[in-house]
């Protein structure tokens, strides 16, 4: 059994598990720290500046999505993501050592840098490492780990802020960042057959691609084409998902007059939500397809049936001021729009498997998109009315717009190689 554990595909989905939940931990760590009274002291903020910063991250983060999975195409994980780490690591650390409003915002945006290709390398790596048959246990539990982050990450901040202050929380957990930076660089190999530790077996479950080169050449129209619906489905869940990550500490704190550790308490409530929506609809996403063999109703009929039901769960939002009942529809709320995830993240793999990190590359620029926009929207709307609900109002709109567009997602239609050379034979015909 430990055996099993210890295996090296294990292994390297253990330390992909680790970087999904870093990189949320130093992304999401600033909105704790703008609800602490130490923060607001050094930095004073209005609602719409405090959401100029929250979004300052996501500028680098989406030009690298797209640039970001190419390079990790062509490079190889290995050298992508310890890259990345250091630089967000670096980041993180300076975060915690810059005054002024000016100097907090280019913090962010160096953070973004060093994130922004995180997630399609990952994804890259795994369509090295995991068989097809594991593709949506592996993207589920992997943003159960970044949403384990979500959930952990205000009342850790709030401690280390009690014990180090708000600066020094920051330093601590951008120099755990540069430590997983050196393991990952140490430990893994771009192709699984060069590893010292794997094994035949595991070998022979891996898809054949899994020992490929990089350098291929992407076909970028059509890739594309595929990828559109996917994008904007994936920035309408990534609406909601920055909305929440940006605003729920402040949201308890002020809506309903909590101090910090409370409302860091309700906050990772509604994040540990989201912890097992991710492992359940990676889970539930590859049991579908083991029983129907069908990717349209395992992947994009998930994603439409958890959006609609999120949308649903956040309704009670709007009519009651009640704490508990609130707290338990956002988290509601927040499981349904995790639950999409493995589904979703899958769906780049089965479209273009050799070009995986290219493709979530796109799809994850929806996500940044939104992150971009969402965040301010809300502060600029809160400054604006007064109203802190009124904000999710959007988010809902969107859920279900996302629902009815997932039907031209078409994971059951893979881009391959055949289809990429007879498009040029067409049109000359």
């Amino acid at each position: 059994m430990r055996a099993n554990l210890l295996r090296a595909t294990n292994i390297v989905l253990g330390l992909l598990c680790l970087m999904y939940f870093l990189t949320y931990l130093d992304r999401v760590n600033i909105s704790t720290a703008m609800a602490s009274n130490e923060f607001l002291k050094d930095i004073p903020l209005t609602k719409t500046q405090a959401g100029l910063i929250f979004s300052a991250f996501a500028y680098p983060y989406l030009l690298f999505q797209i640039s970001g999975g190419w390079v990790a195409d062509k490079f190889g994980p290995r050298l992508a993501l310890t890259i990345c780490g250091v630089i967000w690591a670096i980041a993180t650390i300076m975060t915690g050592l810059v005054h002024g409003i000016v100097m907090m915002f280019i913090a962010r945006v160096v953070l973004g840098f060093g994130e922004g290709a995180t997630f399609p390398t990952a994804t890259r790596a795994m369509s090295y490492w995991m068989p097809k048959s594991k593709r949506g246990f592996a993207q589920g539990i992997t943003h159960a780990f970044s949403r384990l982050g979500n959930s952990i990450t205000p009342w850790l901040i709030a401690t280390l802020i009690a014990a180090i202050s708000w600066r020094g929380s920051f330093i601590a957990v951008g120099i755990v960042s540069l430590f997983w930076a050196l393991a990952w660089g140490l430990y893994f190999r771009d192709d699984p057959n060069r590893h010292k530790s794997i094994t035949p077996q595991e070998i022979a479950t891996l898809p054949p691609y899994a020992a490929g080169k990089g350098g291929v050449k992407v076909p970028w129209k059509r890739l594309g084409l595929r990828m559109t619906p996917v994008i904007v489905v994936y920035f309408c869940y990534g609406w909601t998902l920055w909305l929440f990550l940006s605003w729920i500490p402040s949201f308890f704190k002020n809506e309903y007059h909590l101090d910090l550790q409370r409302s860091a308490l309700f906050a990772s409530g509604v994040f540990f939500s989201g912890v097992l929506g991710d492992t359940l609809g990676g889970i539930v996403s590859d049991r579908l397809l083991e029983k129907t063999k069908n990717l349209n109703i395992a992947r994009r009929n998930l994603v439409a049936v958890m959006m609609v039901l999120c949308c649903v769960s956040l309704i009670p939002i709007l009519f009651t001021h009640d704490l508990k009942l609130v707290a338990l529809a956002l988290s509601a709320g927040f499981f349904c729009a995790e639950f999409t995830i493995g589904p979703m993240w899958a769906i780049p793999m089965d479209i273009a498997p050799k070009y995986s990190g290219t493709a979530s590359g796109m799809m994850n620029t929806g996500s940044a998109l939104a992150a971009i926009v969402s965040p301010v929207v809300f502060g600029y709307i809160v400054d604006k009315t007064g109203h802190w609900t009124w904000p999710f109002m959007g988010s809902m709109a969107l859920m279900l717009f996302g629902a009815a567009l997932s039907f031209l997602m078409h994971p059951d239609r893979p881009l391959t190689e055949d289809m990429i050379r007879e498009a040029p034979v067409a049109v000359g015909r």
